[in-house]
C-alpha cells in the first residue's frame, strides 16, 4: 500500500479546497488536495455543448456573483484578474401564472444589485486557482473512505477510481466537501453526536437542483425585445435567464421546478422535450429549434448531494458555531461553501470560508504564529 505524508490534507477540489490550497502554498505549508472526481471545481461546471468541460463554457453550476454585495469573490477575482461582464438584462420579463392564461410581459423598475458573469464561465475561476497551484499538490480520482486521529496527525485511508488504496498521513486536514458528505465518511474516534448531528441537518445548496439549456445559432429573443429572463408556475421551468456567452454563443437556461425523483423517472429526453415546449410557448417557434440541450441533474451527482439532499430544503443559515467538536477540533477543519459566516451556499461564502479554515490550520501548524501569505 503506498504511503504518502503532507502537512495539510485537502479534501475536495472545488472553489474552498481550491482556495484553501492557494491561501496555504502561498503561506509556505506542504499541501495536497484530494478530489474524488477526474476534475476539479466541484459544483463549478463551464461545459460546451456537448457537456465537455470548456474554455469558453456554459455555467452547469453557479453563474453569477456580486461584486458590491460579495466583497471575498469580488477581490479574488480582481486579483486573479479574470474579466467579467453583466448578466444581460435589458428588454422585458416575461411572467407565465396559469397554463390556461397567455404569457405577459412587463419591463422591470427599480436597480437591483448588478449580477455579473465570469468571461468563459466560472470554470475560469477553477483553471486560475488551479493553475497555481504545482500538479504535485493535487489527486484527482481520489476519494477519501476514513480517517483515523493519532497523537501525530490524521491517517487518510483513500481509494482512486481505479480501486488502488493509498494511505495519507497529515497534521492538518481541511474537509473542503459538503457537511452531509463528510459525515458519511469513517471516524476513528467517532465524531460526537451533536457535531454529526449538525451536518446531517446542514443542507447543501443547490444539491437538490437541476439545470437546462438550450444552444442557438443567435439569441433571437433580444431581436423581439426580451431580457431572456422568464419566471413561471407553469413550468417544466420555473426560472428561466439568457446565457449567452461573452464571445456571442447564444443559450436559454432555466432551473427545473420538478424533483429530483419526478425527473429521474423523466429522463432527459423527456425533460428536453417539456422545456422546449415551454420555451416556444414563452419566446416563439424559433425556441423549438435549438443547436444542442443539456440537463444537469446535480441531485444526481453523488459527490455533490446526499441522499437526504433529494429533499428541498431552505437556505443554509451564517452561524459562528464551530463545526468541529470534541478530540477532532484541533485537527479537522470545515471550508465548504455552506459553512461560511457570511453567504454561505454561495461562491462568496466558498471563498471566505476557505480562507478562514487556511488561516486555522496556519497557526495550528505554526505553533501559534503567524506566516507569510495573504
Amino acid at each position: 500500500m503506498r504511503q504518502m505524508q503532507t502537512t495539510i490534507a485537502i479534501i475536495g477540489g472545488g472553489l474552498a479546497g481550491l482556495c484553501a490550497a492557494r491561501h496555504l502554498h502561498r503561506a509556505g505549508v506542504d499541501v495536497l488536495l484530494l478530489e474524488a472526481r477526474e476534475r476539479l471545481g466541484g459544483r463549478i461546471l463551464s461545459t460546451d455543448d456537448a457537456g465537455a468541460v470548456s474554455a469558453d463554457g456554459f455555467d452547469l453550476g453557479p453563474s453569477w456573483f456580486w461584486p458590491h454585495a460579495q466583497p471575498d469573490i469580488a477581490a479574488l477575482v480582481q486579483e486573479l484578474g479574470l474579466p467579467h461582464f453583466p448578466q444581460y438584462s435589458e428588454g422585458d420579463v416575461i411572467f407565465e401564472r396559469m397554463s390556461r392564461e397567455t404569457a405577459w410581459r412587463y419591463r422591470p423598475t427599480g436597480h437591483a444589485p448588478e449580477t455579473m458573469r465570469l468571461v468563459g464561465g466560472t470554470g475560469a475561476l477553477v483553471a486560475a486557482l488551479a493553475g497555481g497551484l504545482p500538479t504535485s499538490t493535487r489527486l484527482v480520482g481520489t476519494r477519501v473512505v476514513a480517517l483515523a486521529l493519532g497523537d501525530a496527525g490524521v491517517t487518510l485511508t483513500t481509494v482512486t477510481s481505479e480501486g488502488v488504496e493509498r494511505v495519507i498521513h497529515a497534521e492538518q486536514v481541511v474537509a473542503a466537501v459538503p457537511p452531509r458528505l463528510l459525515g458519511a465518511l469513517a471516524f476513528a474516534p467517532a465524531l460526537p453526536p451533536d457535531t454529526m448531528r449538525r451536518w446531517q441537518q446542514t443542507a447543501t445548496w443547490m444539491a437538490p437542483h437541476a439545470k437546462f439549456f438550450a444552444m442557438y445559432d443567435r439569441p433571437f429573443w433580444r431581436d423581439a425585445g426580451l431580457s431572456g429572463t422568464a419566471q413561471s408556475f407553469v413550468g417544466p421551468m420555473g426560472e428561466i435567464h439568457d446565457a449567452t456567452t461573452a464571445s456571442g454563443r447564444a443559450a436559454l437556461f432555466g432551473f427545473l421546478t420538478p424533483g429530483p425523483d419526478a425527473r429521474a423517472l423523466l429522463g432527459d429526453a423527456a425533460i428536453a422535450d417539456a422545456c422546449l415546449t415551454q420555451l416556444a410557448r414563452l419566446y416563439g417557434p424559433e425556441a423549438r429549434r435549438p443547436r444542442a440541450t443539456l440537463v444537469k441533474d446535480w441531485a444526481a451527482d453523488p459527490w455533490t448531494a446526499a441522499a437526504s439532499d433529494r429533499m428541498a430544503s431552505g437556505h443554509p443559515q451564517p452561524s459562528t458555531a464551530p463545526w468541529v467538536t470534541g478530540a477532532w477540533q484541533e485537527r479537522l477543519s470545515l471550508c465548504a461553501s455552506e459553512t461560511s459566516g457570511t453567504e454561505p451556499g454561495f461562491m462568496a461564502g466558498a471563498v471566505h470560508a476557505a480562507h478562514r479554515a487556511a488561516r486555522e490550520v496556519v497557526v495550528r501548524v505554526s505553533g501559534g504564529r503567524t506566516t507569510g501569505g495573504p
